[in-house]
């Protein structure tokens, strides 16, 4: 008997809510109550952003949200048959049975397995009967335990030994006799002496969610299913959260189509490179199963059917081709933002290092550092140090640790350029853009001269890569070839016209926001305050924050506006969470249960600076949480420019305190765009109510008789 559901982890015929976020959170709080998750919050986040990542709802009536959380202690099946029932985004219509996976973040292959069981069994139709026919608790457990027993197989089984959740390959049961053996199988020798029927054809499949635990395999089950039916030869590799099984490379070499239904990239899409190809998300795969082969087999006829690109620039292209219907601002969003997310652990080192250097060295450790390091050592610690310095092992650490600050900061804007390029040529645009990234620095036309060296490289490794050459020099294309003639056509761009206008425009930018006084600096405060708070963690906010992040290797003793708006930024995004939790506390039965557990958790990820520690609760009532908290933000916001706060730390909230300047009117701004963030969300939840259509029609009467 297994132990990942028990009759308390069972409801029947349940009101669990009219939608997927309340059938999740109580779902969430009943796992919690049994003891296997150790806090509400975390669990429920996690289900709902996968949830919200791609819809869990599947054929039948049936959905499976499911997660991997840190806060899930052991693999645990949680089930409620609905009344209603819910809509989870299947195409058939709304679930009345729903089964939550949670699996812990470091889940075995062995519960792995059982769970990826569980699943693929949801996908026959005799068992969700039985499911809905079921009487009581101990009926619904006693017929989990019987599907993930190991039993054997019947007769006329559709897939083959290592399909059953353990990451092998799936096959469709094709008759041996019509299925040619692959080259050094055995059966080969003898030849048939009647003519042998057309052999089917021949797909092969790859399957993946972001999880790995459900979809992965209920797709790889619909679609040999599909493909028996159709007489094809399909197998499948699973890219779950198990060990995974590779398909064998004959096989893959004798296939006449592919099919990736994924929601992630496909691992050793090389293999495949060539083989026409059928692409879609992991759910079409459970959806519609039979149009995917459908449309396999007749890829597999067609000499200009879509294929698996080669390594390298074609690959690059086939991606570019596939996020065409993107709008051009959604592009050059995901592209910057893509330079940014390199940048950072090079920022996040680098800034609190040099903030480590100052701390111990003083703040005049900028001008003693090098000559500390040429003439000192541990055994010959200096006697020449800044006043400031913790004695003179201080002075020497402080120069250590600024100098290795300041080398990884040095890496900034080539690694924002390098990663960049990468967003739009792949592989092949980073030489370039590390290369334009570097003559940006160079030429003093920092951060912004490296967002348009990168995009002007990116540009030019995807059009060299996009050119028709001899098959003998595609080799030489990505590693030789674009590197040469991006580098040569960018970083000569930058040299020649751009890198002067740039550094100019950059300098000019600088001493702008150096001279920022008063209102003006009070007023970008605001702004940085309401776009931090505005979408927790979304667009806008990271828009704020990458622009906050670019600066941070600009500022200096000298020059510390950028300190500011690094402050402001991270300030106003730590007020979100702790107002959730605030509120909670000032109000507790304007809150459910969940967000309760919720508001525990949210002190932490705020304090933090980890703005999505909100989103649970304007998940819930975005038309009151999110307003309340762009008032908070705005106030802290202005408040840290007000008073010239700094950080040289990109993130860690309270706990890089070493890091912030004037640190007590860092915490000041914080807790006042706390208290009033959370006063206005519960003021709005008392006062911002909708009464119920059925009150006002039964509280008209008995005014009428008064």
């Amino acid at each position: 008997m297994t132990t990942l559901i028990t009759t308390d982890l069972v409801l029947l015929d349940a009101n669990l809510g009219t939608d997927t976020t309340s059938v999740i959170r109580n779902l969430a709080e009943l796992i919690a109550k049994t003891g296997r998750a150790s806090e509400v919050a975390g669990l429920f986040a996690d289900a709902l952003a996968r949830e919200q990542k791609t819809a869990t709802g599947v054929p039948g009536g049936i959905a499976i949200p499911h997660c991997r959380s840190e806060a899930v202690l052991e693999p645990t099946l949680a089930m409620a048959r609905l009344n209603p029932a819910v809509d989870f985004g299947a195409k058939d219509g709304p679930a009345d049975i729903v089964f939550f996976i949670a699996a812990p973040a470091g889940a075995d292959n062995a519960h792995l397995k059982l769970l990826s069981k569980l699943a693929r069994s949801l996908i026959k139709k005799d068992f969700t009967a039985a499911l809905r026919a079921a009487a009581t608790p101990a009926d619904i457990v006693a017929l989990v335990d019987d599907a993930l027993a190991d039993k054997p197989k019947p007769a006329t089984a559709t897939a083959a030994p290592g399909s059953t959740g353990d990451g092998g390959p799936a096959r469709s049961a094709v008759p041996d006799h019509t299925r040619p053996p692959i080259a050094g199988s055995a059966g080969s020798g003898a030849a048939s002496a009647s003519v042998e029927p057309p052999r089917p054809k021949r797909i092969v499949a790859v399957t993946a969610c972001p999880t790995g635990i459900a979809h992965t395999y209920m797709a790889a089950d619909s679609l040999v299913a599909a493909a028996q039916e159709a007489g094809v030869d399909l197998q499948v590799e699973t890219q779950g959260s198990g060990a995974v099984t590779p398909l064998d490379p004959a096989v893959i070499a004798a296939a006449d189509a592919v099919i990736f239904a994924v929601d992630v990239d496909v691992r050793g899409k090389e293999r495949f490179a060539g083989k026409p190809l059928v692409s879609s998300p992991v759910k079409r795969g459970i959806d519609e199963p039979a149009k995917m082969v459908q449309e396999a087999v007749a890829a597999s006829d067609n000499p200009n059917a879509h294929r698996v690109p080669h390594f390298g620039a074609e690959e690059a292209a086939d991606r570019k081709s596939e996020s065409s219907s993107e709008s051009l601002g959604a592009k050059i969003k995901k592209v910057l933002l893509t330079g940014v997310s390199y940048m950072i652990p090079f920022v996040a080192g680098g800034g609190l290092l040099i903030a480590l250097g100052f701390l111990l060295g003083g703040f005049q450790i900028p001008d003693f550092a090098d000559k500390i390091l040429t003439t000192n050592s541990l055994a010959n610690l200096p006697t020449d140090f800044p006043s400031q310095a913790l004695g003179p092992l201080g002075a020497y650490l402080g120069a250590v640790a600024f100098t290795i600050g300041n080398l990884s900061m040095s890496f900034l804007v080539p690694a924002l350029a390098g990663y960049i390029a990468f967003g739009i040529a792949d592989r092949p645009g980073i030489a370039p853009g590390f290369t334009a990234g570097a003559i940006a620095v160079f030429m003093g036309a920092g951060f912004l001269g490296g967002l348009v060296g990168g995009i002007l490289a990116g540009l030019a490794a995807y059009w060299i890569g996009s050119w028709k050459v001899p098959r003998w020099l595609r080799g030489l294309m990505p590693v030789v070839i674009i590197p040469l003639l991006g580098s040569i056509i960018a970083s000569g761009a930058m040299l020649l016209f751009l890198g002067a206008p740039i550094a100019a425009l950059s300098d000019g930018l600088n001493s702008w926001l150096t001279g920022m006084t008063g209102t003006s600096a009070v007023v970008l405060g605001i702004i940085l305050g309401l776009m931090m708070c505005f979408d927790l963690g979304g667009p806008v906010n990271k828009v704020a924050y990458a622009f906050a992040v670019a600066g941070l290797g600009a500022g200096s003793i000298a020059s510390q506006a950028p300190w500011e708006i690094m402050a402001t930024v991270m300030a106003a995004g730590m007020v979100p969470p702790l107002a959730m939790a605030l509120a909670t506390v000032l109000d507790k039965k304007r809150f459910s249960l969940a967000e309760r557990e919720n508001g525990k958790a949210a002190w932490l990820l705020g304090a933090s600076f980890i703005t999505e520690g909100a989103i649970p609760f304007a998940a819930a009532d975005p038309l009151r949480v999110i307003p309340a908290s762009m008032l908070g933000g705005a106030l802290t916001g202005a408040l840290t420019m007000a008073f010239h706060v700094t950080s040289q730390a990109p993130h860690g909230g309270i706990f890089v305190f070493f890091a912030i300047g004037n640190v007590v009117m860092f915490v000041v701004s914080i807790l006042a765009g706390t208290i009033v963030a959370g006063f206005a969300v519960v003021a709005l939840k008392r006062w911002a109510v909708r009464k119920p259509v059925d009150t006002l029609a039964t509280a008209q009467p008995a005014h009428q008789d008064a």
